[in-house]
């Protein structure tokens, strides 16, 4: 399967896309978390669940988001399933660690509720950002790249200009371009690929987390009032156990580890080794 990049001419979400990919509902919950541990056996979560062309993990993200399944039900019951079927009790304790995980970025909601808008390191408001602060109508996000929304600055213009280009996944890097449009196509993107885009969205074009969070918002299927914000300030390195804060996710090394035969990018950048495929935004060193 292919994707072409989106453009902002198209309607904001392609239903006949994302109905082959997002089946809602507490059956379909229910059946995929039987899947999952019944296929632990097959692919090792433990080792393959970085892997984004592996279909290692559960898909049960979104589920959870809605309610459609429990996180003390898939805690309570893989343990019960580790417990008894000691051969798989690692990739399932590394699966439990990842529902853990879910459940702090909730516990720090809790306690920081403006976690969607605010730096939990407080030193890092004055980091310069490129940020505009302006909602563009007809979205439900509060910044959105957008023609309507280019402010008379030309500097903020041009980071409007990248983050466009992020989104619609034309950045020349084909592991961020990969996973963009992966997002656009089926509304969810494999965790590792996630802290990919958002390392390049942040630290290598300085764009502030917040136009990455409120983009994932609109796109996601799974997004999710905190694991969204708490993992965008995680990546970022302005949030909890973000130390060190100057970690850079190289997605040309991200590539060579987790992508080596280029399954997953080939799937989503079939142009990438054709003149059509655009030059990198910005020189990735190894």
């Amino acid at each position: 399967m292919t994707s072409a990049p989106p453009t902002f001419d198209e309607p904001f979400w392609a239903v006949e896309t994302l109905a082959t990919h997002c089946h809602p509902g507490e059956m379909q919950a229910q059946r995929k978390f039987r899947d999952f541990l019944e296929g632990l056996a097959d692919t090792s979560y433990k080792d393959n669940n970085d892997i984004p062309s592996a279909d290692a993990t559960s898909g049960l993200s979104a589920h959870l988001r809605f309610g459609e399944i429990s996180p003390a039900q898939i805690w309570a019951e893989t343990a019960a399933f580790a417990d008894a079927n000691h051969t798989v009790a690692a990739d399932a304790w590394a699966f439990l660690r990842q529902l853990l995980w879910r459940d702090f970025a909730w516990h720090r909601l809790y306690y920081i509720p403006t976690l969607a808008t605010r730096n939990v390191r407080e030193q890092f408001n004055a980091f310069p950002w490129a940020w505009t602060d302006q909602p563009t109508p007809g979205s439900t996000t509060r910044a959105f790249a957008h023609p309507e929304m280019v402010p008379n600055d030309p500097d903020e213009a041009q980071h409007l200009d990248e983050l466009a280009l992020w989104q619609k996944g034309e950045t020349g890097i084909p592991m961020v371009d990969a996973g963009m449009r992966e997002l656009w196509a089926t509304g969810t993107m494999h965790n590792r690929v996630r802290m990919v885009v958002g390392s390049w969205l942040t630290k290598n074009l300085g764009i502030h987390w917040r136009h990455g969070e409120e983009w994932f918002w609109d796109t996601l299927v799974d997004a999710d009032y905190a694991s969204n914000p708490f993992n965008w300030q995680w990546v970022a390195g302005c949030g909890d156990d973000a130390a060190p804060y100057f970690r850079i996710f190289n997605p040309l090394l991200q590539e060579e580890k987790f992508d080596p035969q280029g399954i997953y990018i080939n799937q989503w950048v079939p142009e990438r080794h054709t003149p059509m495929y655009p030059e990198p935004m910005v020189d990735v060193k190894n």
